[in-house]
């Protein structure tokens, strides 16, 4: 089984660099490195999803790795990527960014709290809810702090990760 495992994270690596190739042609400077960042991201976010939805085998310590990427990125670090007016193509950053800077770096720190929470989680028992639930203990506002975060489910908090990142994605970012 951990062959297997070895086999399936080997082979995203290269899809997801291949990706990044198509993705970030004619891609410079601090656009490049944002979009470097997001693949980062999306690549651990891809990860914990197959683990979290059963596809891969659950593995604490992998999920502790992969929120670490996560949250590394998230607050300072993700707004810092986005100076007003960075929007030469490839970019798919939207201009509502800067118009709402606000709700944005809000944003960019709750993907790193939610990280931290996941990876302070990643041990805990796993609720037997499904990831794109989120009726399940621990999903409510009232139960976000993290502190309280990294006593409940990890799969509970990843669900709330995935909804902050879906959130920004939805407001920030640009359709193709």
């Amino acid at each position: 089984m951990p062959c297997r495992s070895l086999v399936g994270v080997t082979v995203l690596v290269l899809l997801l660099a291949f990706a990044t190739a198509l993705a970030h042609r004619g891609a410079t400077g601090i656009i490049k490195q944002r979009m470097d960042a997001m693949m980062s991201l999306g690549g651990a976010m891809k990860a914990l999803t197959a683990m979290m939805s059963g596809k891969q085998p659950y593995d604490a310590e992998r999920v502790k790795a992969y929120a670490g990427t996560i949250a590394g990125h998230g607050g300072e670090s993700l707004t810092s990527l986005f100076p007003e007016g960075s929007l030469k193509h490839p970019s798919r950053a939207n201009p509502a960014i800067w118009t709402d800077w606000g709700r944005f770096s809000a944003l960019a720190q709750e993907l790193a709290v939610y990280a931290g929470a996941l990876a302070s989680a990643a041990s805990n028992q796993r609720a037997s809810i499904a990831v794109s639930g989120g009726k399940g203990p621990g999903t409510r506002r009232r139960d976000t702090r993290p502190e309280d975060l990294a006593t409940v489910a990890p799969n509970t908090v990843f669900m709330l990760l995935r909804r902050t990142c879906s959130n920004c994605h939805r407001t920030y970012r640009t359709k193709k």
